[in-house]
This record gives structure tokens, C-alpha cells and sequence, in this order.
């Protein structure tokens, strides 16, 4: 009588964390996941149940690792911020409340129908799509947002931008790049090498701002001393008026 072959239990199924490809396509589409990445993060760094992070598998079925996907960059409220390896929806309780990929040519089959049927169905509220070097998308930058349980297209604004209400940014186009922009105030969320920049000229302010002080307290010592010499001089003609009125 042949064995039945063991059905395996839950805590002994391997969520794998890699499979060993690239990162990203190419360094334009890496460098544009890290700029976002690092954007939002630090939009969000004072909010302890925001979470912010990218090309990690996010497992959507308890039992089967098949059940994955891998989104470029994803953010997700309500949730704890802390260091993962994999996103397991079942643990973790909620959906990411974002997703922007950053497409091309190679993964198009995936994002435009496998990943955003995925992500609709997991009630993804917002899915981005951004195609960096124009490979095929037209215009490159669409998105998609949940509306009765089904995905509509973001309205375009006249500039070509999309707002995404998730996060109160506005994306926008500029060269090749993807800028988020706060959508009250107008104020653009730096891109990695900028922040460099923005450091540089930080630093330079405060060298700036140590030689004027430097220059001051040269200048108070100059004062000082004047006061010094003045009342030593003060002094003398006192004590020579103290002489000659003594003088019969």
C-alpha cells in the first residue's frame, strides 16, 4: 500500500524573501525607487504607523508562497513601523494604501493586467504606474484609483499630473524623473542627490554664519580694549587732578 506524502503544516511553508533577480530594470528606474522611497520616508518619518517600502515580496494567501508579488514602492497606514523581511498580508492585517511602479518595457505584461488585477482585488485604494524612459506607456505617468471596489483612472491635470488623495502629493513629471509635491503648500519633496545639495548648502550657511561671529567678537575685543585704554586714561587725569589740587 503506497504512503500518502505528508501534507506540510502551516508554520513549516517558507515565505522566500529573494529570488535572486535585480532590483530594478536598469539604474534610471533603481535611482527613481530609492528617490521615492526615500521621499515618502521622510514625509512620514514623525508617524509611527505609516510604513514605506519597496521591491519587498508582499505574500497576499496564507499557505501559498506562489501567492507574491513585488511592488516597486508601497506605502501602508495602520500598520507598525518596523523593520520587515517579507509583508504578509494575513499577519500584518491591511493592504498597502499605495503602490507606484516603476515600468518598463520588460514588466509591462505585469503591470498594466497580472499585478493591477492583483492590487484591485487586494483593495489597493491608489496603483501608479510610471514608465521613466517612455518605453511604451502613453502618457508615462497613470494611475488608478479604487472606486466601488473596481479601478478608475486618476484624472489628469492640465499639467499632466496626477493627485493621489492617499498621501496629499501630487506626482509630476520632470525629465525622466518622478517629483512628488505636497498638494497644499506646493513644496517639492527632494530626490536623493538634492538632499546632498540642500546638506552642502546648509553647512556652507553655518561656516557663513561662524565668520560673522568670529568677525564680531573680534570686533567686540577691539571695543573692549578701547574702553580699557580709555578708562586707564580717565584714571590718570583724575589722579593728576588730585596732584595739582594738592599742590599749595
Amino acid at each position: 500500500m503506497a504512503r500518502m506524502a505528508a501534507i506540510p503544516l502551516q508554520q513549516d511553508i517558507e515565505y522566500p524573501y529573494s529570488d535572486g533577480q535585480p532590483m530594478a530594470e536598469s539604474e534610471i528606474h533603481l535611482n527613481e525607487m530609492l528617490d521615492l522611497i526615500t521621499a515618502l520616508r521622510r514625509r512620514y518619518q514623525d508617524q509611527p504607523d505609516v510604513y514605506v517600502v519597496g521591491n519587498m515580496f508582499l505574500y497576499y494567501r496564507q499557505g501559498d508562497p506562489r501567492s507574491v508579488v513585488a511592488p516597486d514602492v508601497f506605502l501602508v497606514r495602520g500598520v507598525p513601523k518596523r523593520e520587515r523581511k517579507v509583508y504578509k498580508l494575513w499577519e500584518e492585517g491591511r493592504a498597502p494604501n499605495l503602490i507606484i511602479e516603476v515600468t518598463s518595457d520588460s514588466t509591462r505584461d505585469d503591470d498594466l493586467h497580472k499585478k493591477k488585477t492583483c492590487y484591485e482585488s487586494l483593495g489597493v485604494e491608489e496603483y501608479v504606474l510610471h514608465d521613466p524612459e517612455g518605453d511604451y506607456l502613453k502618457p508615462r505617468l497613470q494611475g488608478y484609483r479604487l472606486a466601488r471596489g473596481r479601478y478608475e483612472p486618476i484624472p489628469r491635470r492640465t499639467d499632466g499630473s496626477l493627485e493621489s488623495r492617499v498621501t496629499g502629493l501630487t506626482l509630476q513629471v520632470e525629465g525622466k524623473n518622478l517629483r512628488l509635491i505636497d498638494t497644499s503648500t506646493g513644496e517639492r519633496l527632494l530626490w536623493t542627490d538634492e538632499l546632498g545639495d540642500q546638506f552642502r548648502e546648509q553647512l556652507e550657511r553655518i561656516r557663513d554664519q561662524e565668520e560673522l561671529l568670529r568677525e564680531h567678537q573680534g570686533l567686540l575685543r577691539d571695543q573692549g580694549e578701547q574702553i580699557r585704554r580709555q578708562d586707564d586714561r580717565i584714571r590718570a587725569l583724575e589722579a593728576e587732578l588730585v596732584r595739582l589740587r594738592s599742590m599749595p
